[in-house]
């Protein structure tokens, strides 16, 4: 007796539909060994160059090329304002400028010269849209915030991100300052705090501006609640400080605000 085709299609008994698993396996097979890993969901790839990584290498794992690239600076530059000598291996000590007069915050943390991948990686992050790569740039953060010689106390009471003048921020989307913060504040269990410090003076884009303008330009541009930060240990989070204004001025206003400490946290310098 004849046997009437299967329901739901006139598939040969020969050539069974494949299905989504079926599929699957064919694609694997096409693809080839590093292809089948990474559609298994076994291969991450490097968020610096998009290459793959070995199997079960975790979320936040960089290829040994970019690790390399992404390298800490750890030595031969100036604790207070990171200006770098030429050699990286030398001592961490005071440059004449901040041993003769200071800053206006305590002590600066970075993770390397802004230059390489560590520049591409910024740019992409805040200029091209690429969020996804605010992970990467705030575990860099994390690893430099654990550098910073805090009292005895302890930890900070809170995270201040630099904050954007509400006009540049409706133009970019997002202040890729508080997101840093963000990662830097879930790792490291310590607030993060966007109303301790305010911007209430648009400004000219200081990358437009020669070092002696940008000091100038952003006079009066941020406004500290001594509510919020009086009496506390703050660090000012920003994603690059060049000649330093923007952070001079802000820690200033955090000054006058009454703060107790105020550290400096950027990724590059």
């Amino acid at each position: 007796m004849k046997m009437p085709p299967a329901a739901g299609g006139n598939h040969s008994p020969r050539t069974p539909w494949m299905g989504g698993q079926g599929l699957l396996r064919r694609a694997l097979t096409w693809l080839g060994g590093k292809g089948r890993q990474a559609a298994l969901g076994l291969c991450n790839r490097c968020p610096g160059c998009g290459a793959l990584l070995p199997p079960g290498a975790a979320g936040d794992a960089v290829c040994p090329a970019c690790a390399a690239a992404l390298a800490p600076r750890r030595g031969g530059y100036c604790p207070r304002c990171g200006e770098m000598t030429d050699d990286p291996d030398g001592p961490v000590a005071l440059c004449p400028t901040c041993r003769a007069s200071g800053r206006a915050w305590d002590e600066l943390a970075f993770h390397a010269r802004y230059a390489g991948l560590v520049r591409e990686l910024i740019l992409d992050f805040k200029f091209r849209g690429r969020l996804g790569r605010g992970r990467l740039l705030g575990g860099l953060l994390v690893a430099a915030c654990r550098r910073l010689a805090f009292p005895a106390a302890g930890a900070p009471d809170m995270l201040l991100p630099v904050p954007l003048h509400p006009r540049r921020l409706a133009w970019r989307g997002f202040n890729q300052s508080l997101e840093l913060a963000k990662v830097v504040g879930r790792a490291l269990a310590v607030p993060v705090r966007a109303d301790g410090l305010c911007r209430i003076r648009y400004t000219t884009p200081q990358s437009q501006l020669s070092g002696a303008e940008r000091l100038g330009n952003l006079q009066g541009a941020f406004r500290a609640d001594p509510a919020v930060v009086g009496g506390r240990a703050v660090v000012l989070v920003d994603d690059v400080m060049t000649t330093g204004a923007t952070v001079a001025t802000a820690a200033t206003a955090l000054r006058r605000a009454g703060v107790a400490r105020v550290d400096v946290l950027v990724i590059a310098r």
